[in-house]
């Protein structure tokens, strides 16, 4: 059946609050690497944040192909069959449902935001394999216990499960508060699951701290930049996937991959729950 959410009176409500007039962190995001849910506010501050860091424009492309290898690598090497992708963002990089179901139809995604605009379109677009499930849930990743509960009516939370956070944390200011978020995602799922996360560096590239002050300075969602030690207390006790927390475009490159001069300035892991 044909999910209208024109029928849904909280979602009509909670759409007409989209503000195409403020920079949103998805919608640039989906442009920087092509697509065409954006607005003019979201393409002036990509070249407001470009024209502060140039280096700025490889971490959308260089995040999407990151995202791909990670759910290729749990999907087609460590037999990963769930994923709870939280803050899910734009449709127009990589979708997890695709490269999952690529390996295997029957895998089962959960994607989680809060921003109306996309989850009106993952509803839209992101439509599951035969065999396999797609949910989506409106849940703020500030509230994990809220996710995790919304997240067993389509997970099975006694099988392993890799929980994305791609970016998430980063919009999580409080180091502490962060930590907090994904111990008890952790705390909810099985042995054997993964985290997938990267958060901008803060270490990587002296640019892009001018990059990440000028979005400040344009969002209300502000953006908190971490060095390597940072990102490593974050997932404390984890077993790290080799090769660890590295820059995004050296996990595990593809030959196909997207290629930089410059170093991306993201830290990014895959880490399993031993």
């Amino acid at each position: 059946m044909e999910d209208d959410w024109r029928q849904d009176s909280a979602r009509r409500a909670k759409a007409a609050l989209v503000n195409t007039t403020v920079p949103n962190a998805a919608r640039v995001g989906d442009y920087m690497v092509g697509g065409r849910d954006n607005f003019e506010a979201d393409r002036k501050a990509v070249r407001a944040l470009i024209a502060a860091a140039p280096v700025a424009a490889t971490i959308a492309p260089a995040a999407s192909a990151f995202h791909q290898r990670a759910v290729r690598y749990l999907a087609a090497e460590a037999g990963i069959r769930q994923f709870l992708d939280i803050g899910t963002g734009s449709a127009a990089g990589c979708r997890t449902h695709e490269v999952a179901q690529s390996a295997d139809p029957c895998c089962r995604v959960v994607y989680v935001d809060t921003d109306p605009m996309v989850l009106t379109h993952a509803r839209a677009l992101m439509r599951s394999a035969p065999g396999g499930v797609t949910a989506y849930l409106d849940a703020d990743a500030r509230d994990p216990a809220a996710i995790v509960a919304g997240a067993r009516e389509t997970l099975d939370f006694g099988q392993p499960v890799a929980v994305l956070l791609l970016a998430t944390l980063a919009f999580i200011p409080d180091i502490a508060a962060a930590a907090a978020v994904l111990s008890t995602l952790l705390a909810g799922v099985l042995s054997g699951s993964y985290v997938v996360l990267y958060n901008q560096a803060s270490d990587l590239h002296p640019a892009i701290v001018a990059a990440a002050r000028r979005w400040n300075q344009l969002s209300s969602k502000r953006v908190t930049l971490r060095s390597r030690d940072e990102v490593a207390s974050l997932i404390a006790g984890l077993e790290l996937v080799p090769p660890g927390i590295v820059p995004i475009c050296e996990w595990r490159p593809a030959p196909r991959d997207p290629r930089f001069e410059d170093v991306v300035p993201v830290h990014g892991l895959v880490a399993r729950k031993p």
